[in-house]
């Protein structure tokens, strides 16, 4: 495994792309190269940097009641309701305001909501928010998750994603994968660098990585 180098946001000095270069392997996929969005997520400048960035890329006539954060992105969306809600973003819910909600993982994988956040999402003009868009399938979940329970989505935002659209949806992100000289996903079976014998340099969850050490 490399060391880790930054990359600079054009929209933010103080949004950089932590990367490393290596072997890792994903929930869907192998990649080579490793996004580290942990300081973004959870350092309260740079995830308002961040809320600021996502605002730009949509209109002011769009209706967000409710933001859904995926992958530890809660920090950035209590953030982006607010930068919302000041740039003047029109929102259906009686008390002017935008709910901040999450969904949880059920035992067979599936994306749910409590009965009581139901009522934030039924009805109401979601937007998403993830931390990486890599394949696109925890977008896939998301989506079917949120018009399961009858929200109408308007929105998806990422800080990186190797996507453009998903189920006919625009994936907005601060960083793409182009920005990465080299980056590339695989499927596992697939994954040119399993097929030479390169071992997995770490595991990559939405809380991070944990690295892998060669045995001894």
């Amino acid at each position: 495994m490399n060391q880790m180098y930054k990359i600079n946001s054009p929209y933010n000095n103080l949004i950089k792309l932590k990367v490393t270069e290596g072997h890792f392997a994903t929930s869907s996929s192998h990649v080579n190269h490793y996004i580290d969005l942990t300081t973004l997520k959870a350092r309260s400048s740079e995830a308002k940097a961040v809320a600021k960035s996502i605002v730009s890329e949509y209109i002011s006539t769009t209706i967000v009641d409710v933001i859904v954060c995926m992958e530890g992105t809660s920090v950035v969306g209590a953030y982006l309701a607010e930068e919302l809600t000041d740039s003047g973003f029109l929102s259906m819910n009686h008390h002017g305001t935008i709910y901040v909600t999450k969904p949880e993982t059920n035992n067979v994988g599936q994306l749910t909501f409590r009965d009581d956040v139901v009522p934030m999402i039924r009805g109401k003009h979601v937007l998403l928010l993830l931390s990486t868009a890599t394949t696109g399938h925890t977008v896939e979940k998301a989506i079917e998750c949120i018009e399961y329970y009858g929200g109408t989505l308007v929105g998806v935002s990422a800080i990186f994603s190797a996507v453009d659209e998903v189920q006919g949806h625009s994936v907005h992100s601060i960083f793409h994968a182009r920005d990465i000289e080299g980056y590339a996903s695989y499927s596992a079976h697939e994954c040119p660098l399993c097929k030479q014998g390169i071992p997995l340099d770490g595991l990559v969850s939405p809380y991070g990585l944990s690295e892998i050490k060669p045995l001894r």
